[in-house]
């Protein structure tokens, strides 16, 4: 059996990732018998971060690994979609995981009304005694790679109308179809659909959190997405 390693169940989510979200939708599309395994710390997992897929064979990391081992075993994500909805669900997926998904974690690690209950959710295994040190310099890397990705540069008018541009484009997708590329999900709603959930899964009542959640197409539309695939 197929193992999934990823991150713990947190905030109402499957996991705190999107992209572990990401990765058990592929699984349980594909038909694959697997079960998850959870896990805080992957610091010795390829590439130290989740989702991890355990094959009989070896670890297999990366989110787009599990889809390519996935597909080379026989599953097709976007069946029946043309070569340019082909291109738009590529250029959909990057949007979301190498835009969107930054300034969920700005929201997350960066707002120090969220922090303390990430902190309890993501650290509660960690000793009493190290658990403040260990939490503070790991939330300062993270802030520290947010400001070299660039995302913590801009102002909050910025970033925002930075968001609600990505958002305005997925909403026109969504206008006249229950996915974003048909009537049923393909490799674009496995991307977009979690970082959309993630984002309305933050704990606190931040701008973007309250953005999805008052959207009924895009609120609709991760619903949708979760009920359709139905997760286990």
């Amino acid at each position: 059996m197929l193992i999934l390693l990823t991150y713990p169940a947190a905030f109402g989510q499957f996991s705190a990732s999107p992209f572990c979200v990401k990765a058990a939708y592929m699984l349980h599309l594909s038909g694959q018998r697997w079960q998850r395994s959870d896990l805080l710390n992957p610091g010795k997992m390829p590439h130290r971060k989740l989702p991890v897929l355990r094959t009989p064979e070896r670890l297999l990391p990366d989110s787009d690994g599990i889809r390519a081992w996935l597909e080379a075993q026989g599953t097709d994500f976007d069946a029946g979609l043309s070569d340019v909805q082909k291109g738009q669900s590529r250029a959909l997926c990057r949007m979301a995981e190498d835009h969107l998904y930054f300034h969920i974690v700005l929201d997350r690690w960066g707002n120090d009304q969220v922090w303390p209950i990430l902190r309890d959710a993501f650290f509660h295994e960690v000793p009493a005694l190290i658990r403040g040190p260990v939490s503070r310099a790991i939330r300062k890397s993270v802030l520290k790679g947010l400001d070299s990705q660039g995302v913590s540069r801009f102002s909050e008018t910025e970033r925002l109308d930075r968001v609600e541009q990505d958002l305005q484009a997925i909403s026109a997708f969504l206008a006249d179809r229950p996915f974003l590329l048909g009537e049923a999900p393909s490799s674009a709603d496995l991307s977009v659909a979690p970082i959309l959930g993630a984002m309305r899964a933050t704990p606190i009542d931040t701008k973007l959190r309250l953005r999805i959640a008052n959207d009924p197409l895009l609120a609709g539309y991760v619903d949708r997405v979760d009920q359709t695939i139905g997760l286990p």
